[in-house]
């Protein structure tokens, strides 16, 4: 049975009218409305008819970048090396395309609707950055997106995202397991046993991957991991601030933490500075990524260095078709230890 517009008007509980206009983005709808006109639409899967349903398999010139947080160098920098691949080599002239970053704020609702929105705007390629959610009904619910964009002629690319399974997204994925067992292995080797962890959010493959590396590192030790030396949070500064002081309550004696990002390590780094600690004489620091103001901290930030700029090229490259797909659709980009200031031997 064929769904019609009245029918996604009825589900989103709208008129008809309100429906086209958020269809075709031509008058100003209250976002509230637009999610749920959006959200009927995929529920049922409706298609446009006729002529505009051809209209809709054709693809434009515009490459959506969904981000986690653009204000977040993690995905800045990603978001700017792919926007820098768009036009071409130097930006040669003939092969323009129109970058539109997504900012989801995290949100796995607002993921799926820009997907939706830029399936409706018959985009040449969408590229997603960052982790996944991993709740399976939001897992299930980007799969269908990403099956019909493809469908639709839509390229579609993960930089720095696990691959999806049952599409034909290709991944470009970060070893952030064998990153975060290598930045454990490195503290154990200078002798620390009592180790601190602030992970990232719980739901996110990035948090899970890193933390499984540090455990993995623990477990070929033979050094018990203590649940209560781990804490989530957000990738922010306030959580590593906040996580290293509830870290210090709960183990007054501990000699290093292990931060999830180098923008929680800075956090963390406040917090022990603040608390009369040394850094890396009482507590050794490490972070994740090698943001670029992870040198220039004091003392510079030990941490693993993720080829951000070159994944983000690369996703830029294949996503315009400049660049072939890698073999079986997905590469694995591993990090580097980068060993600074901020880490050494325990305090006697």
């Amino acid at each position: 049975m064929t769904v019609t517009l009245a029918d996604v008007a009825a589900r989103a509980r709208v008129s008809p009218a309100t429906v086209s206009r958020v269809l075709n983005g031509n008058y100003p709808v209250a976002a509230t409305t637009r999610e749920r006109v959006l959200r009927a639409v995929d529920e049922l899967d409706y298609v446009l008819n006729g002529p505009a349903s051809a209209l809709a398999a054709a693809t434009s010139d515009l490459v959506g970048i969904l981000v986690n947080d653009i204000a977040d160098p993690f995905f800045g920098i990603m978001a700017g090396a792919i926007q820098s691949e768009i036009t071409g080599p130097g930006g040669r002239a003939g092969g323009e395309r129109l970058g539109v970053v997504c900012n989801t704020g995290g949100s796995p609702e607002r993921e799926l609707t820009y997907l939706t929105l830029l399936q409706r705007q018959r985009a040449a390629a969408v590229v997603l950055t960052g982790g996944a959610v991993e709740s399976p009904e939001h897992l299930t619910a980007v799969s269908a997106k990403l099956r019909r964009l493809s469908e639709a002629g839509t390229r579609v690319v993960l930089c720095g995202r696990p691959p999806a399974p049952d599409t034909d997204a290709i991944a470009l994925t970060f070893d952030n397991r064998g990153g975060g067992q290598q930045l454990t292995e490195h503290l154990i080797g200078l002798g620390h046993r009592r180790m601190g962890y602030i992970a990232g959010p719980e739901e996110r493959t990035t948090t899970r991957h890193r933390l499984e590396g540090h455990r993995a590192a623990l477990a070929a030790a033979g050094i018990e991991d203590d649940p209560a030396l781990t804490v989530h949070g957000p990738y922010d500064r306030r959580s590593g601030y906040e996580s290293a002081l509830e870290l210090l309550r709960r183990e007054p004696g501990l000699t290093a933490v292990v931060a999830a990002n180098d923008t929680v390590a800075l956090g963390a780094c406040a917090a022990l500075r603040e608390s009369g600690l040394r850094i890396p004489e009482d507590v050794s620091v490490a972070g994740f990524d090698d943001l670029p103001f992870s040198i220039d901290a004091v003392p510079a930030l030990t941490t693993v260095r993720l080829p951000l700029a070159e994944a983000g090229a690369r996703a830029g490259r294949i996503a315009t078709g400049r660049e072939e797909a890698p073999p079986g659709g997905i590469a694995t980009a591993h990090g580097e230890l980068m060993v600074r200031g901020s880490t050494g031997a325990p305090r006697g």
